[in-house]
């Protein structure tokens, strides 16, 4: 652990969104957020991991009330300080425990952050928070790579995800534990930066589990924002819980 606000304080903050720029383009955010302000069915939004903004922020300008849980008071400062950051509230503390105000027809997270938790334990506290959260009825939401092990050889630990003149970025799996790391080497002045951050990668089947556990059942699961078929081949699912109606 870096500092109070995790693996995501300031050095990590300051450059999140350009770090990240391909994640913010339109056809990146208008489709999730298209999606989960039909999900959200005309109540509030709860957002595990809220970040920056770049998810809660255009959803919130879609007339969804959203409120955040996140660690990082360095990337959440950062949101508030965006055009329509004050519409969204923010929860300072580890999102798989801490509650927030209210509860929600709507609870999700985006971008594989249900990684950044570490145990299995703490994925399974975190169905169950969002279960608490939701009123009768409401939908959990889960976007998230699938495990890339198929690219493992024997005897392989590592798998890059970006090449570039001064920049490389590779995973590292477990699959023992299901321990990952994602690693990032940054060429700065002619000095190679090494950093690196620990994630738990999770099946899809599990997640069913977890959500089993906490009271919840699959409603729907695609590859993508748009609804394409989720099969053997898909490399990311968006998952969708719901918690049973009274």
């Amino acid at each position: 652990m870096v500092d109070e606000d995790g693996y995501f304080g300031e050095s990590v903050a300051a450059r999140y969104d350009e770090s990240s720029a391909d994640m913010f383009a339109p056809d990146a955010v208008e489709p999730a957020v298209t999606l989960l302000a039909r999900l959200a069915g005309g109540g509030r939004a709860l957002e595990f991991g809220v970040g920056t903004g770049r998810i809660a922020l255009p959803l919130a300008a879609c007339g969804v009330p959203v409120h955040g849980i996140d660690m990082s008071r360095a990337m959440t400062a950062r949101l508030s300080a965006k055009p329509g950051g004050d519409a969204v509230g923010v929860t300072i503390g580890d999102f798989a425990t801490a509650r927030a105000p209210g509860s929600y027809t709507l609870a999700y997270l985006v971008f594989n952050t249900i990684n950044n938790l570490t145990t299995q334990d703490a994925q399974v506290d975190c169905f169950r928070n969002a279960a608490a959260h939701l009123e009768p009825g409401g939908r959990f939401v889960v976007e998230v790579g699938v495990p890339e092990l198929r690219l493992l050889p024997p005897g392989q630990t590592a798998v890059p995800f970006g090449v570039g003149p001064a920049e490389w970025a590779f995973d590292t799996y477990d699959t023992a534990t299901q321990a990952m790391s994602s690693h990032y080497v940054t060429v700065v002045d002619g000095r190679a930066e090494h950093a690196a951050i620990p994630f738990r990668y999770v099946w899809p089947a599990e997640l069913d589990l977890m959500a089993r556990i906490a009271g919840m059942r699959l409603r729907d699961r695609w590859e993508g924002w748009s609804g394409e078929p989720f099969t053997h081949e898909s490399r990311r699912h968006v998952s969708v819980w719901e918690k049973p109606a009274d």
